[in-house]
């Protein structure tokens, strides 16, 4: 497509393609990473920080309640930063096993369309001529050859 075209997206490349698709949700989880490590350095800065402070007349666990929220807060947006970037991870994944499914899908309907067709038009296989066997009756030749395999020695010597 034209770069100057103004409904082209680079996305649109990068969607068509499972891995330019992977290389590019990897970029980004590699980013939501260090934004990650960051929120947790400022979450336990936030912590240290909010317990450290009391006001006067507070009892030693009165600061501690106040900062549970933030805490809390902080702590939340940590979980869905980490889910975030499994969800990533899962979403290259599931954007390979697609490719794979389509090319997967293409070949079972020709083989499916292959064995209909053997099935409408079957082959007509010919037997092949059975060998005259020592001692067998024309009419009834299940009764004629050996009966087990124990039996071929005898009819062959």
């Amino acid at each position: 497509m034209n770069s100057n075209d103004p409904n082209h997206s680079p996305l649109r490349d990068v969607a068509q393609s499972p891995e330019a698709t992977a290389r590019y949700l990897a970029d980004v989880q590699r980013v939501l990473l260090d934004i990650g490590k960051n929120l947790e350095t400022l979450a336990h800065e936030t912590r240290v920080h909010l317990r450290d402070t009391h006001v006067e007349g507070d009892r030693w666990y009165h600061a501690r309640l106040r900062a549970m929220p933030v805490e809390k807060a902080l702590g939340n947006v940590l979980k869905n930063l980490n889910n975030l970037t499994e969800g990533l991870e899962k979403s290259a994944y599931k954007r390979r096993a697609h490719d794979e499914t389509v090319v997967n899908t293409a070949k079972e309907r020709k083989e499916k369309e292959l064995e209909k067709q053997r099935k409408k038009n079957p082959h007509t296989l010919q037997a092949a001529p059975n060998p005259p066997q020592q001692g067998a009756q024309s009419d009834n030749s299940a009764y004629g050859g050996p009966t087990s395999i124990y039996d071929l020695g005898r009819e062959s010597a």
